[in-house]
């Protein structure tokens, strides 16, 4: 099996051509009757950092911001220069006006396709930068539809306060990945997850749906990050599609239940392991992708089917109904 390293000057002309015909036939760019008209965004590790703001009155505030730690470290914590450091750092590359814009429209799309959704209220908070959750800056607190934003987690790929972390999660560590993975967050929680998903196309096509509300919910974002992807992985995938398929085919994956598929293809990671020379050139949790083209080519073979059923689908009729054979 031959993999490319490079797409041709010719294949990036053809796929021009095609992304613009694509983009003008977009089903996701919708007019959104009721679109959200403000989202609450709060900085709050700008108050926690402000020496003009008492202790006292920021714990009154915010009495559950402090959880179990004790008010003598608490009080260390606002002064603390790396903590202060890494914070003004952080906020420093956040676009404030253009993420209030960016939210009312994901939000105002997430709220066009499931009525009930509720737009939490974004708390921004920095934190020590820390390996093991800067990683995952997102969590709800449902019960009072609060959204946290480590803003640490967006600093920047190669930023020197994230030496030690694996440079793969740093991809996806840039500003512009913020809302995107915002938008992640929700997709993933509105997806339902069969429960026998056991075979490999099952865990594709899920895979694929989250990314299907990816598009309907930022139809005009660039394809890569909704993937958490770099450019060029992204592009990699695109010049590799019909090889990456081929592969899987040729050697029985999709109908496996084999789990350790999930590890090469789908878990985050520097590469997808295909056990060839091509692996440490190859874009990583390639299933996902490719899961994401297989709802796409359903989507398209079926223009009228509304979201909802669509969701609801199985992954053999999505895949059967999908046509998916790129050559």
């Amino acid at each position: 099996m031959k993999f490319f390293r490079y797409i041709s000057f010719s294949a990036i002309i053809v796929f021009s051509l095609s992304a613009c015909k694509k983009e003008n036939e977009n089903r996701w760019e919708v007019e959104i009757k009721n679109p959200v008209k403000k989202v609450n965004v709060t900085d709050i590790s700008g108050e926690f950092y402000n020496s003009s703001v008492s202790l006292e009155d920021f714990k009154k505030k915010y009495p559950w911001f402090q959880g179990s730690v004790p008010d003598s470290e608490y009080g260390d914590r606002r002064k603390d220069t790396m903590e202060v450091r890494i914070y003004k750092e952080a906020i420093s590359k956040i676009d404030k006006s253009k993420l209030d814009k960016d939210l009312v429209n994901l939000f105002s799309h997430i709220k066009n396709y499931f009525p009930k959704f509720v737009p939490p209220h974004i708390y921004l908070y920095s934190s020590v930068v820390d390996p093991q959750n800067v990683t995952d800056p997102i969590f709800l607190r449902e019960d009072e539809n609060m959204l946290f934003v480590d803003i640490t987690g967006f600093l920047g790929d190669k930023n020197k306060n994230y030496n030690g972390l694996e440079l793969y999660f740093q991809k996806s560590m840039n500003p512009e990945n913020l809302v995107p993975k915002i938008s992640m967050f929700f997709a993933s929680r509105l997806v339902p997850a069969p429960m026998d998903q056991q075979k490999f196309l099952d865990q594709m096509v899920y895979q694929g749906k989250i990314q299907i509300l990816q598009d309907a919910f930022l139809p005009n974002g660039p394809e890569h990050l909704k993937m958490n992807y770099s450019k060029e992985q992204y592009d990699w995938a695109i010049a590799n599609e019909a090889n990456i398929w081929n592969y899987f085919v040729e050697n029985d994956l999709l109908f496996s239940a084999d789990p350790n598929l999930s590890e090469r293809f789908i878990t985050p990671g520097p590469f997808s392991k295909f056990y060839t020379e091509v692996d440490r050139e190859s874009s990583p949790q390639i299933a996902i992708w490719t899961g994401w083209q297989i709802c796409k080519h359903y989507l398209n073979a079926h223009p009228e089917e509304k979201l909802p059923v669509f969701l609801k689908r199985n992954a053999t009729e999505i895949f059967n109904g999908s046509e998916y054979r790129p050559k």
